[in-house]
């Protein structure tokens, strides 16, 4: 008998440098959240609107994403994976945090300009996150929250198991404009979002 079953797409993360757009590195997930939740919140012209203004918007809503990311190391383990019986799922976990970091070349070359008497040093920049769940939502994200649960450790108290709760908020045109990676990606999920509305 043919399997008919779905063929399961796996939701990532991916980073991209934020000036060219050049992939560095996919996050994929191990399993896919069970749930995910957005909220849109319109951006008006303000919280008492004369009536000329009260149906007018200034941009795209404030769209925010959470949800939940499980890592388990079992498959790993029972594989006997070289890097997970030494390190857990340490690994993942690092990979995930890093969004949130300079890298620690950034910082060091910072001191340096500081030391060596730089007036003005710019803020950091950090590469360009995207948020892929499904062919039509994959969209340019700033993680806003994560919070990291180890439910469970091996012996050598590497963690195995563990919770990724995520806070994202969709950057759009009005946040990057449109002339960068960012802003491009950001149009094209907005235009797929229109292209879905006319199906219904």
């Amino acid at each position: 008998m043919a399997n008919i079953s779905p063929r399961l797409q796996k939701g990532a993360i991916v980073s991209l440098d934020a000036t060219l757009g050049i992939p560095i590195g996919t996050i994929s997930l191990q399993y896919n959240p069970d749930a995910i939740t957005r909220s849109l919140k319109p951006q008006t012209v303000g919280d008492q609107p004369d009536r000329t203004e009260v149906f007018r918007l200034t941009g795209p809503p404030i769209e925010t994403i959470s949800c939940t990311v499980e890592i388990d190391a079992t498959d790993q383990l029972a594989n006997a994976d070289a890097n997970t019986t030494s390190f857990g799922i340490q690994p993942q976990l690092a990979t995930l945090e890093l969004l949130l970091y300079p890298s620690s070349a950034t910082l060091i070359a910072n001191e340096g300009l500081t030391i060596v008497g730089t007036i003005e040093i710019l803020p950091m920049e950090s590469n360009l996150t995207l948020f892929a769940w499904s062919k039509s939502r994959i969209t340019p994200v700033r993680i806003t929250e994560m919070e990291i649960t180890e439910e469970e450790f091996d012996p050598k108290l590497n963690p195995i198991r563990a919770k990724v709760r995520l806070g994202m908020r969709v950057l759009n045109v009005n946040d990057v404009g449109f002339l960068n990676p960012a802003g491009a990606l950001y149009m094209v999920y907005q235009i797929q979002k229109e292209a879905l509305a006319r199906l219904k």
